[in-house]
């Protein structure tokens, strides 16, 4: 976008200072993102936004969460006195016109946020950054244990094992390409069923009133967190998917990516496994910050949280295979089905390491 356009919009926002330059920020799959600098030294630099309402059909509700848990999570620094908070949690900036942490322009929405000075994002996944990870979402999910609002569900049934499920067998149903009479497509779908019900267990516990509904991410990356130029994290970004979920979803989804030796398409399934020092470094981190709130049941079951996810994530992929490829980009025809294989052949290698995960787990409880 031009200068003029970008500085139109955010003469739609409160802010200090005067801008000197835009230029674009970062590479956001979703959302496009600008920095906006400003000409005075004493005035804070802002980031500019423009929400993907594709994604985020309501917006106003996703800007509600994040209100609610950035106050939130502000008023608990404030309380232990710690310093340096500006760094620490975000801070967006009202509109003009009607106070609201977002602006409607031409059909699009933009939002504006203090900028972070001094802090790097890692890309990189390894035992310390998995670590800082661990510590970091689960630090996060502790401070909002007690929030005194009830979040919207900023895309419905995002993690719902159940609900994907479904997708998958109305897929089946109507074979709309003729793939499901393939034999490797016939023999994943029996292993898939083979595992439904244990792997809808968490939707059941819900219901039962024995699992609950907490704060979580859902988004659970290593460059979803700003870390000071000393290498410490300072707060937990990207704040968009921010939602009541099982505690299971920020545990298992970061394991996922996180702890697969290889990426997610990798063709190769003798290459494909479960990173054991991954596991050790986040899960060690993570009990360290949330096993202040975390209750028996959550704890006992973050082996199979693991699991769960590279499971849901296959019956996604083979869902969007049977579909004709509508949800994922694909480099070649098979694309999708290699990606459904290869969660398949990571969820067996994490089965295979259930006892040592439960090990693990309990050596961290009893420190």
């Amino acid at each position: 976008m031009e200068q003029n356009q970008l500085k139109a919009i955010v003469s739609q926002f409160d802010i200090n200072g005067t801008i000197s330059e835009i230029k674009p920020l970062g590479e956001g799959l979703i959302n496009d993102t600008y920095k906006v600098i400003t000409a005075e030294a004493g005035e804070p630099d802002y980031v500019l936004q423009r929400v993907n309402n594709n994604v985020f059909p309501d917006v106003d509700m996703v800007m509600r969460n994040i209100d609610a848990v950035t106050s939130h999570i502000r008023k608990k620094l404030e309380l232990a006195g710690e310093d340096d908070i500006e760094r620490k949690v975000l801070r967006f900036i009202p509109a003009k016109a009607d106070g609201k942490l977002y602006t409607l322009l031409d059909g699009q929405y933009w939002r504006l946020m203090v900028f972070i000075p001094d802090a790097i994002t890692k890309q990189a996944v390894d035992p310390e950054s998995s670590r800082d990870a661990g510590r970091a979402f689960g630090r996060f999910q502790a401070m909002l244990a007690d929030i005194p609002v009830q979040l919207g569900e900023t895309i419905k049934d995002f993690h719902n094992m159940e609900f994907r499920l479904q997708q998958l067998r109305e897929v089946v149903a109507k074979d709309p390409v003729g793939r499901v009479s393939e034999p490797k497509v016939q023999t994943l779908l029996q292993e898939i069923d083979a595992r439904a019900e244990e792997m809808c267990k968490a939707e059941r516990m819900g219901r039962e009133g024995i699992l609950p509904k907490r704060v979580c991410h859902c988004d659970t990356k290593v460059n979803n967190m700003m870390f000071n130029k000393e290498g410490q994290v300072l707060c937990v970004i990207d704040l968009d998917t921010v939602m009541p979920n099982f505690i299971f979803s920020d545990y298992g989804d970061f394991l996922r990516t996180g702890a697969n030796f290889v990426a997610e398409d990798n063709a190769d399934m003798t290459a494909v496994g479960f990173n054991m020092e991954i596991f050790k470094a986040f899960t060690e981190g993570y009990l360290e910050s949330a096993r202040s709130f975390l209750l028996p049941v959550e704890v006992e079951n973050l082996p199979y949280a693991a699991a769960l996810f590279p499971y849901m994530q296959c019956v996604r992929f083979l869902w969007d295979y049977l579909s004709g490829d509508k949800y994922w980009k694909c480099q070649y025809l098979e694309h999708n089905f290699v990606r459904a294989n290869n969660q398949f052949h990571l969820l067996k290698s994490i089965e295979s390491n259930y006892p040592k995960m439960e090990t693990f787990i309990g050596e961290c409880l009893a420190k």
